[in-house]
């Protein structure tokens, strides 16, 4: 089956079997894929779409690995991952970004302070891609990702690519709907002048603020989403859930929204420690916590 599929990419597209995924997740766990493919083109990546669907091989689409848990049995199927130059570039005109879906949030962030550029810095320290922010809308310091997007590039599963206006495309708390079963290829994002000194000063403040409230150690993010009545990390803390353990697995002292990997934690300990929270809070305080990062895998 590998043999198939790679004569039918180009020489530059990456493609290996049983490829390990704890490396390619901010969280640090998790099992191997069956087959990992890094296409070199929108081409390469329309093939793979073609080729999967015609023999119904299932595929998920992973980008930096953060706001994501995998099991440990790793993903049947086929793990694409847009790393190539051509699905990473950021191009800026004027006060346009053209970045593609494996463009790195903090590249953007930093191309854009570079050319001079505000409203781009939240960014700046959300550990994904542009694909994977588009996917979820991923926000931080009051901003979300599609506040800033003019317009999307994206593939449906047949191979066939698209481009809407960002206004035309309704999203979500956390999710941009469209993006559920479609491949975001890539956007345009649009700032505003600003000078040197404005950019660097935001910047700097957001940074503050965050080390101040997040952990340094490996995690996925917020585990769950906020109820309506309170902050979810803020409920965790009030429970005295910070510095709960199962294995490696640990409620963050810093933020009790992350969990972290204390070292050697397995996907396994990570679940069984959600399940404590979730239990926790549902006997205590009668609320049911729904996840936020996405669990995928076997």
């Amino acid at each position: 089956m590998l043999a198939e599929l790679k004569s039918k990419l180009s020489s530059v597209s990456v493609l290996r079997a049983d490829e390990p995924l704890a490396k390619r997740t901010t969280l640090r766990v998790g099992g191997s894929a069956d087959i990992y493919v890094e296409p070199a083109s929108e081409a390469d990546l329309g093939f793979v779409l073609q080729w999967c669907g015609q023999r119904s091989v299932p595929f998920v689409v992973l980008g930096r690995g953060s706001n994501l848990l995998i099991r440990d049995g790793g993903i049947r199927g086929v793990v694409i991952c847009l790393a190539q130059p051509h699905f990473s570039r950021v191009e800026i005109s004027s006060y346009r970004i053209y970045c593609g879906a494996g463009a790195k949030l903090k590249q953007v962030a930093m191309d854009a302070k570079r050319e001079n550029l505000t409203g781009l810095e939240f960014l700046e320290g959300i550990p994904g891609t542009v694909g994977g922010a588009l996917r979820m809308n991923a926000g931080a310091m009051g901003s979300w990702t599609f506040d800033v997007v003019e317009s999307i590039r994206y593939m449906d599963y047949a191979g066939q690519a698209h481009e809407q206006e960002a206004q035309e495309i309704k999203v979500e708390y956390r999710c941009c709907p469209l993006l559920k079963d479609h491949i975001a290829l890539g956007a345009v994002l649009k700032g505003h002048p600003a000078s040197r000194e404005v950019v660097e000063k935001r910047m700097k403040a957001f940074n503050e603020k965050r080390w101040e409230s997040q952990p340094a150690a490996p995690s996925a993010g917020c585990i769950f989403k906020n109820p309506t009545t309170i902050p979810a990390g803020k409920l965790i803390d009030e429970l005295g859930l910070k510095g709960t353990r199962v294995g490696d697995a640990v409620v963050s002292q810093e933020h009790g929204n992350f969990i972290i990997n204390d070292g050697k934690a397995t996907a396994r300990d990570v679940l069984e420690l959600m399940a404590v929270i979730r239990k926790r809070v549902k006997d205590e305080r009668g609320i049911e916590l729904e996840t936020e990062v996405e669990i995928i895998g076997e």
